[in-house]
């Protein structure tokens, strides 16, 4: 495993996306990566994820640190906003296209759901799907001529950037895709192959958004230099996706924890889409920030 502490501080960051209000999932993440860093004795960032420049409202952007704040965590300033530093991610993209591992694709969802229909037909069985569980992208657009898709673009029509898996695999070389995991306490957990292929051809921009989850949270890992990424499972298998980036994109590949998700009485995961309840609605109802420090095993 390597030592990132011999070259320099441990970075950690909690990054959330303020679509919507945190709910008691952020504040354990949250609190688990200011826990490791001051372990480690090293640095503790919080980043906006913010490229949804629609959803993440500068009011939402206010209640997140608010939110943090009231916790009781303490972090540097200031905080680095994505939708501040689209060039970065253009920048990226740029070196990946250079390379001929992106192209264009003009598919509306419902046409990438028919080809699937159709190709399961032909076939007479399912057609695979990523981790997530949605329908791989069916590679329609990806032997396109490329004449024809520059007249796609030049007329406007609506497209995403994606990455040639098939090729990008072929770039990143014969040596496998790997990385470490570290338990709570920072210490070595194993080393975990990757299998990129098995998520397809993803999606790193779109016309309307100039980047991607993915193709964000790789290139702000390296420039704010972090060594260890502490995230909820959920986002585990996504890693297969950011060590490829990064092999591509020759970026230093971060420790990584992917911890336990907070759930509710019926064992679902607490989520800003199924209205779990927010911190501001726990602080409303007269909990304190001791008493939610607590309450997810932190003194």
């Amino acid at each position: 495993m390597p030592d990132f502490a011999a070259g320099g501080t441990p970075v950690f960051r909690f990054a959330p996306s303020p679509n919507g209000l945190l709910h008691a999932g952020h504040a354990y993440s949250a609190l688990l990566n200011a826990e490791m860093a001051r372990r480690a004795s090293g640095r503790f960032l919080v980043r906006i994820e913010d490229i949804d420049t629609v959803r993440c409202v500068p009011d939402l952007v206010a209640a997140c640190l608010t939110d943090l704040a009231w916790l009781g965590l303490d972090w540097e300033r200031p905080e680095r906003r994505q939708s501040r530093h689209f060039g970065d991610y253009d920048r990226a993209l740029k070196v990946l296209a250079r390379r001929g591992l992106l192209y264009p694709c003009f598919c509306s969802r419902r046409e990438v759901a028919e080809a699937v229909a159709e190709r399961e037909a032909h076939l007479g069985s399912p057609w695979p799907r990523d981790p997530e569980g949605a329908h791989l992208y069916p590679q329609t657009c990806r032997s396109r001529p490329p004449e024809e898709a520059e007249a796609l673009r030049s007329a406007g029509a609506p497209y995403a950037l994606r990455l040639d898996m098939r090729a990008a695999l072929t770039e990143a070389g014969p040596e496998p895709l790997t990385y470490f995991r570290v338990d709570r306490e920072g210490q070595d957990d194993g080393r975990v192959a990757c299998d990129p292929a098995r998520w397809g051809d993803v999606v790193l921009a779109r016309r309307d958004v100039p980047t991607s989850y993915h193709l964000a949270v790789v290139v702000d890992d390296a420039i704010q230099g972090v060594t260890h990424v502490v995230r909820g499972r959920d986002l585990e298998a996504a890693t297969d996706i950011h060590v490829l980036l990064q092999r591509l994109l020759r970026l230093p590949t971060p420790l990584y924890h992917h911890h336990a998700l907070q759930t509710d009485s019926g064992g679902q995961k607490l989520a800003k889409s199924r209205g779990s309840a927010s911190l501001a609605d726990l602080r409303e109802a007269g909990l304190t920030a001791a008493e939610i420090r607590a309450r997810l095993g932190f003194s």
